[in-house]
């Protein structure tokens, strides 16, 4: 009797987002306006699909502990700000505004979702990639802290440009010797950037591999696991970004060991 084989799957990628009311949409018509949608950047889909993932968007229903059962990697998505109640920052900047009506407003059921997502995806194993926000909600979930708005400096992070976009020649990050950042991205990149907060206090095990020419932090790890947060965007860089092959490899990887250990116990 021949080996048997592992089968011929595709990682599948779960990709974080928001919700919202459908009155936002333009367009949209009216007699469902209160009724909310569950979306993700289908820059994401592309570009995880192109490098041979399967993309699927998590709802916030989409319970982490039981989601991670079926997922070979996790993408943390960038867009409003972390409560500040998460990581102990001034609650009094938060405004009484529904976030299904404004997605620009702190989200409480976002935050909660994704730091118990993180958490969930790191007991088991599984590869993060954390994104702009997502590198935040990373830093938070291990229990850092943030910069709650960055003072005006040398480097613009709050960029006023349209994505996609490769960035401007203020915003160059520098890679730390021997990390995983510097092994995608080589010794310094030009990104893209827009945020207004960043990483103050790493959380536990959290190493910062990357930091704008204002030593703002741009790219964190956690040694030993495959996990990535960058500040910047890489699904709306326009070039191709290295940190968008990566999850699905290290997805890859994590499907296939998986795998392999369910073909050994099937043969017991």
């Amino acid at each position: 009797m021949g080996a048997r084989q592992a089968p011929d799957r595709r990682p599948l990628i779960g990709i974080t987002g928001r919700r919202f009311r459908l009155s936002l949409i333009d367009g949209a018509d009216p007699r469902y306006g209160d009724r909310c949608i569950d979306t993700s950047l289908s820059d994401f889909a592309s570009r995880i699909a192109g490098a041979g993932g399967v993309p699927v968007t998590l709802s916030y229903d989409a319970e982490a502990t039981a989601a991670c059962e079926w997922l070979s990697g996790v993408v943390i998505a960038g867009g409003q700000d972390v409560h500040p109640a998460c990581w102990g920052g001034d609650t009094s900047v938060v405004r009484d505004i529904d976030p299904r009506t404004n997605t620009q407003v702190h989200d409480v059921d976002r935050d909660a979702y994704e730091i118990a997502l993180v958490r969930a995806a790191l007991e088991r194993g599984i590869p993060v990639l954390g994104v702009c926000r997502g590198l935040q909600v990373l830093n938070v979930a291990l229990g850092g802290t943030l910069v709650a708005d960055l003072p005006e400096g040398p480097v613009s992070h709050l960029s006023s440009a349209t994505a996609p976009t490769d960035g401007t020649a203020d915003h160059v990050v520098t890679f730390a010797a021997g990390s995983l950042a510097r092994s995608l991205f080589g010794e310094q990149a030009q990104t893209n950037s827009w945020h207004h907060q960043a990483v103050d206090v790493c959380g536990t095990g959290l190493l910062v591999t990357g930091r704008a020419g204002d030593g703002v932090v741009e790219a964190v790890e956690l040694p030993g696991a495959p996990v990535l947060g960058v500040q910047w965007h890489p699904e709306w860089m326009a070039s191709d970004d290295p940190a968008m092959s990566w999850i699905v490899r290290a997805a890859t990887e994590h499907l296939t060991s998986g795998t392999d250990t369910e073909m050994q116990r099937s043969m017991q």
